[in-house]
């Protein structure tokens, strides 16, 4: 895509990795971008995000694998400068089986007939059938792939520095309508996640809560994820630079954001059956975050009441940084198709 010579002024409302990722792309295209978030990069759920790269409770699965296959291509290349980015290379395993716990995928979730995902297990290079020894205690069988692992705190500070590179700014500020973001500018890409539910209002949107635990990590190097589609009670271990992500918890139309204590102790417990040694590590925090979640991502172009033109990409349950790239090269292509038609 060639850069565009006409820039826009755009307003993003959103500070997560959704609006984030969707502000560089317009401002690298040479459009004048302001980011309105309520809250820091740093206190929204994208901060609380695991990191994984892999599509997790969003629909509809054939755009949503499409846009997780670019963002992969995108933080694979991140990942050659983690210290920078955030972003590495780690190997892991997806259980593919039904667990003791309750978690797990389909039994063959290559053959894509439960959980539509088919087109991914093809796109991750490498991505093979783990062996016996590679399996942790009471697991079947799995896929073993390389995939990016993305320290969120770190990757929201790197996208913000890319953002103002760029030319883009971040306003801190409360937005009260579209209509109140899009005042004086040529048009607004709406990537308030769960704030969508009164801001548009789009009562489809709701919490998804995910709860986790943060612990001293005893040595483990690899990801390991045991998570059904619809599974309220998850098992997933995700190591990061500032410590061992344990997980976690998928509960629908919960919006606390306090963490709880007896699950937490049931998300360590989890682990410990499959993982023994971290039947005794210490805990270092508690996080809570709440998914967004809608019965399909809503990217989609309308006119607001006053005849702003405004991109709805919101919506994206637990795969917000997988989907992130992906979605914000469409963000770009409907702002063309906006430009061209205007």
């Amino acid at each position: 895509m060639t850069r565009n010579t006409d820039g826009l002024d755009i307003r993003v409302v959103g500070g997560g990795v959704i609006g984030l990722t969707s502000a560089i792309a317009l401002a690298e295209d040479g459009h004048r971008v302001r980011v309105l978030s309520r809250e820091a990069a740093g206190a929204t759920t994208s901060a609380v995000a695991g990191g994984l790269c892999w599509p997790y409770r969003i629909q509809p699965y054939e755009r949503a694998v499409a846009w997780s296959v670019r963002s992969l291509r995108v933080l694979t290349a991140l990942a050659h400068r983690p210290e920078e980015t955030g972003a590495r290379m780690v190997t892991g395993t997806m259980t593919d089986n039904t667990t003791d716990d309750g978690a797990g995928a389909p039994e063959d979730a290559r053959d894509g007939a439960e959980d539509g995902l088919a087109a991914w297990y093809d796109a991750v290079p490498g991505l093979r059938r783990a062996r016996a020894g590679e399996l942790p205690g009471g697991c079947a069988s799995g896929w073993r792939a390389r995939v990016p692992l993305v320290d969120m705190p770190a990757h929201l500070r790197y996208l913000a520095r890319r953002l103002t590179a760029a030319g883009g700014t971040v306003e801190r500020r409360e937005v009260g309508s579209l209509e109140e973001a899009g005042a004086g500018a040529d048009l607004v890409v709406n990537c308030s996640g769960l704030g969508a539910r009164t801001l548009v209002p789009d009562p489809a949107v709701h919490p998804v809560q995910g709860q986790l635990v943060i612990v001293e990590n005893p040595g483990i190097e690899e990801w390991y994820v045991a998570a059904g589609t619809g599974a309220t009670d998850t098992s997933y271990l995700l190591p990061q630079p500032y410590g061992l992500v344990v997980g976690g918890t998928a509960r629908e139309n919960a919006w606390s954001r306090e963490p709880d204590p007896a699950v937490a102790e049931a998300i360590v417990a989890r682990a410990a059956r499959r993982f023994p040694e971290l039947a005794r590590v210490r805990v270092l925090a508690h996080k809570v975050g709440l998914r967004p979640a809608r019965p399909a991502v809503r990217l989609a172009a309308e006119r607001l009441p006053g005849g702003v033109p405004c991109l709805h990409n919101y919506g994206h349950g637990g795969a917000g940084v997988t989907v992130s790239w992906g979605c914000a090269d469409e963000v770009l292509r409907m702002v063309r198709e906006v430009q061209e038609g205007r």
